[in-house]
């Protein structure tokens, strides 16, 4: 089995992924093309040094296209109050994602 790589590639791996989704969060709105790009290279990264994606980051591409997710002009966000989630739909392959809020569950 393969080891995991260093803690030092991992944190400049995660560095470099909120650079990459900086840099698509700018250009989403004149180049999709380049957003979807630089989200597709962070993708990559995440993978290539098992630092796995950041929480903050995995709303906001499809996992089907890889597309960038801007609420809006990519994808369209609903609150699903029957089902207590957020729903957030690609507009590029109408993949749908759900993402509950509401209570917690105290664990025992």
């Amino acid at each position: 089995m393969r080891q995991k790589k260093p803690t030092w590639q991992r944190e400049l791996t995660l560095e470099r992924i909120r650079r990459l989704f900086e840099l698509a969060e700018e250009s989403h709105r004149e180049k999709t093309g380049m957003a979807n790009r630089y989200v597709e290279l962070a993708r990559e990264m995440a993978m290539h040094y098992k630092a796995g994606m950041p929480k903050e980051f995995r709303t906001r591409f499809c996992r089907n296209c890889g597309a960038y997710l801007s609420a809006g002009s990519t994808s369209t966000v609903r609150t699903n109050p029957a089902k207590k989630a957020v729903v957030i739909k690609c507009n590029k392959c109408g993949n749908v994602k759900r993402f509950p809020y509401g209570k917690r569950k105290k664990s025992v």
